[in-house]
């Protein structure tokens, strides 16, 4: 990915000239032609986004249903350049099946077990990725995270040296040239995955989004720990935590921008940064901010997205082998088409 986007000023400039952030990363996407599972084809949602990546060229996509009831339920949809694959029919049914028996047999799986979980979409398309017959895989419109991480990390398993797996969420601020986002856009994480970090879950948390904002998203990191305190102004265990964090993340990559633990506002406004950690070089600037757990993640990315008009584009996954990503189950058509591009982005190149 490197080169692709040189400099953030350039970013923002690109940015505006193609309309938006989301347009940027279609058209990012589109040159590398990845194959991208899509699961729920019982979902009209689903089919929808099918429709509209294959049109715009953003990915080739493998939708799974029944070819029959996908027609019939969607006359309107043009199914042209659609794989459509039934898990419960496809030839490849007892090879999918044998390979989940030998990735789970460990752990009690039968043989006769693993051909019928096999025929589960989300862990047939998993099994796909697994056999290297997709890039990428998108589920949960109508299927809980629960069903749709299982899978992942029961058959795709986390990325070599990652801890576990993390997610983040793209920020588009409603107006290009908002004051706090020099460039209409911030990543949050982790507002999705994990309830509780450990120190070191939190440094590779910060360390793999800041990988993700810079291979998805263009931008130069510039990452912020977020926590209630700046720079010890506050003590108690919560903050502890944030600063061992940043000690630790500091030490795996040293060559990344980051710092903590600053307050929201420290991280963002450069007078609030002036006053509260005057020698950070992140403090006031920050693009990319990690929340101490998934409650404050959570809870900011939809005050962000409910009252500050920011759209919000995630959770997605990072950690995974293979790309692989959650929807919410209140999604539109269109953020399954983002999610689609976003993960054809995640595919490492060759």
């Amino acid at each position: 990915m490197a080169g692709v986007l040189s400099k953030v000023k350039q970013l923002g400039r690109k940015l505006v000239e193609s309309g938006t952030v989301v347009s940027e990363i279609k058209q990012r996407a589109k040159a590398k032609q990845r194959t991208i599972v899509l699961c729920e084809g019982e979902d009209r949602r689903v089919v929808e986004a099918a429709e509209e990546c294959t049109s715009e060229g953003i990915a080739k996509i493998v939708l799974l249903g029944n070819p029959h009831q996908l027609h019939a339920s969607n006359p309107d949809i043009d199914f042209s350049g659609i794989e459509i694959i039934d898990p419960e029919t496809s030839p490849k049914l007892d090879a999918y099946a044998n390979l989940l028996y030998e990735l789970r047999k460990s752990k009690g799986m039968t043989e006769e077990q693993a051909k019928e979980q096999a025929k589960d979409a989300t862990f047939f398309g998993a099994l796909m990725l697994k056999a290297g017959d997709a890039d990428g895989l998108v589920s949960g419109a109508c299927h809980s995270t629960a069903n749709t991480l299982r899978p992942g990390l029961q058959i795709v398993k986390t990325a070599p040296g990652a801890s576990a797996v993390s997610s983040f969420n793209l920020m588009v601020a409603p107006v290009m040239g908002n004051q706090y986002v020099e460039d209409g856009l911030l990543v949050f994480a982790d507002c999705g995955l994990n309830p509780t970090y450990t120190a070191e879950g939190l440094a590779d948390c910060a360390i793999a989004t800041a990988k993700s904002a810079k291979e998805i998203a263009g931008i130069e990191p510039r990452v912020a720990m977020l926590s209630f305190s700046s720079k010890g102004s506050a003590k108690h265990d919560y903050v502890t935590l944030v600063q061992e964090a940043t000690r630790i993340a500091k030490e795996k990559a040293p060559d990344l921008l980051i710092d903590g633990e600053l307050q929201f506002d420290a991280a963002l406004v450069p007078e609030v940064a002036k006053m509260k950690a005057p020698d950070s070089k992140v403090a006031g600037k920050a693009n990319v901010l990690i929340f101490p757990d998934l409650q404050s993640g959570n809870i900011g990315y939809k005050i962000a997205e409910r009252l500050g008009g920011f759209q919000a584009i995630g959770p997605i996954c990072q950690g995974f082998a293979k790309p692989l990503n959650d929807l919410s189950r209140g999604c539109k058509a269109a953020d399954i088409v983002c999610a689609v591009a976003i993960t054809a982005l995640q595919v490492e190149d060759k």
